[in-house]
Formats: C-alpha cells, structure tokens, sequence
C-alpha cells in the first residue's frame, strides 16, 4: 500500500505558499530578515491578518521568528523555496 504521509507533508508546505500575501512574504524574506511591523506597513493589513500569514508561513516549516523586546523579527528557514518559486514563475510566464 502506498504510504501517502510524505505527500501529506508536501502539500501542507504548498498549501502556505498559495497565498499572494504569503508569496511575497518569502520573496520580501529573501532580502534578509523583516520585523513583523514593517510587514503591517507595507501590505496594509492589520497586525492580526499578517501575523496569521506568519504563523502559516512558520507551521509550514518555511520562516522562522525571533523576539527580540517587543518585535518579532522573521528570516528564511528554507531559502531553497525561491528556487521553487522561480520555477513557478517559469511555468507561469510560459502558460
């Protein structure tokens, strides 16, 4: 019988990502780490909607956070996703 886990995981992982808000989310995290407050001022949203973007973002196993005083910095867990996303691109630039 095939064992479907691994393919589980994998979509937990796409499912993050099939956001506009969390795609750019990444892309933003590939120049380095952002405070969650600099998220909140650039997308528009309020603290609650981008933290929820975050959190899906840190279950996935894509980013991680750190604290520090009273802000919550991110950065890249997984970076290799931007390969991935490139591929996307390309795939859609071509369709």
């Amino acid at each position: 019988m095939l064992n479907m886990q691994p393919y589980i995981d994998k979509t937990k992982i796409i499912k993050a990502l099939a956001h506009p808000t969390r795609l750019w989310i990444v892309e933003e995290l590939a120049g380095g780490e952002r405070c969650v407050c600099k998220f909140v001022q650039d997308i528009g949203a309020d603290f609650s909607t981008v933290s929820k973007h975050l959190l899906l973002l840190k279950q996935a196993g894509i980013i991680v956070d750190e604290k520090r005083g009273k802000q919550v910095y991110y950065t890249l867990k997984t970076p290799c996703i931007l390969s991935f996303i490139a591929c996307i691109e390309k795939v859609a630039n071509n369709a």
